[in-house]
């Protein structure tokens, strides 16, 4: 499900999670000579819970940053709820339950964006095909380090994918992508690490991505980086919410997308 906005290819799909923990069966005293008990299969490496985007509707707090912890290094993102509360709110819920973790970083446009949001696991994908969130106004302006979803050319089509800006890109401003984050310039030296040599070409490639996950970027394209863990690490739920900044060029508060 890929679409184009304006000529650039600004995407969005599904994506994933981290493993349950088991309890280890206790050993018996004295084992018997008998044929060995049959191996368990291994547990699914999400969390449950992702299969049911429904159910994750936790309101936010009004700030909090997240850890990415990437095959690159690691970098912080800090997240502002009233830039653009339905989608923060979203944010939370996915990184709450792990859902970038094990994830690859399928997007890396020198001088444009770094965007990724597919999850690993098919399954997971599956079910967050068509669990979209309302659109919100764009009240800050898709500067470097700014972080917003990855939208199609139709209204209200934003789901888990999300880029973060290499450049100015305030013309995305006017097309409806609100950014809710960013990462600090020390962060955005790691983001500008992550892999770009194929650049946009795992881009059209999608529906594969979605349907096989990770397996299939880690056999086509093996160099791609991965975030091994996104994690909440700071929330302050009753601070005042950050004053947004004001956007370039007079975007409209809740232009559509083209």
């Amino acid at each position: 499900m890929r679409k184009s906005v304006t000529g650039i290819s600004i995407v969005f799909f599904a994506v994933a999670m981290q493993a349950q923990a088991q309890t280890p069966a206790q050993a018996p005293a004295k084992p018997q000579a008998a044929a060995p008990a049959a191996k368990k299969p291994a547990a699914e490496s999400y969390d449950r819970a992702l299969l049911h985007p429904a159910q994750l509707k936790e309101k936010a707090p009004e700030t909090f940053q997240v850890k990415f912890e990437t095959t690159r290094g690691d970098f912080t993102m800090s997240v502002t709820r009233a830039w653009a509360p339905i989608g923060v709110d979203r944010f939370y819920n996915l990184i709450k339950h792990h859902f970038y973790d094990n994830m690859v970083v399928f997007r890396a446009v020198s001088g444009f964006v770094v965007q990724f949001g597919i999850s690993s696991y098919p399954a997971v994908s599956a079910a967050w095909n068509d669990a979209n969130i309302k659109d919100d106004p764009v009240t800050q302006s898709n500067q470097r380090g700014h972080v917003t979803y990855a939208k199609t050319g139709q209204p209200n089509s934003r789901s888990t994918q999300i880029f973060i800006s290499f450049k100015d890109n305030s013309f995305l401003d006017s097309q409806g992508f609100a950014p809710f984050g960013v990462v600090d310039a020390e962060g955005m030296k790691v983001v500008e690490m992550l892999y770009d040599q194929y650049a946009d070409q795992p881009t059209g490639e999608q529906d594969q991505i979605t349907k096989l996950g990770k397996a299939y970027l880690d056999k086509k394209y093996p160099k791609l980086d991965v975030i091994k863990h996104a994690t909440v690490v700071g929330a302050a739920a009753s601070a005042a919410p950050a004053k947004p900044a004001a956007s370039k060029a007079g975007a409209p508060a809740a232009s559509k997308p083209q």
